[in-house]
């Protein structure tokens, strides 16, 4: 299963992700350039940046909760570890 699978899979769990988890969970030096590909196959991820110890700011990555916004899967086939019709 690829890194973007991966990190696909976890955020259908309705999970946020950030750069440090990705790092340590998955492996995954560079997110950002993982949810680019996602996104470029219609996966409608989003990134709020949040406020950490006073003065840094974290991209915490989710994936909206409509599924009608998800893109369609050939029937049969899975994309990040869910069938769908």
């Amino acid at each position: 299963m690829t890194q973007a699978e991966q990190i696909l899979g976890y955020l259908k769990t309705g999970k946020t992700l950030t750069p440090l988890e990705a790092l340590y969970d998955f492996d995954c030096f560079r997110l950002s350039a993982r949810i680019h590909d996602l996104k470029a196959q219609g996966w409608p991820i989003t990134c709020d940046l949040m406020e950490v110890n006073g003065n840094k700011k974290v991209g915490h990555y989710y994936l909206t909760n409509d599924m009608d916004l998800w893109p369609k899967q050939k029937k049969g086939r899975s994309v990040g570890g869910e069938e769908r019709p």
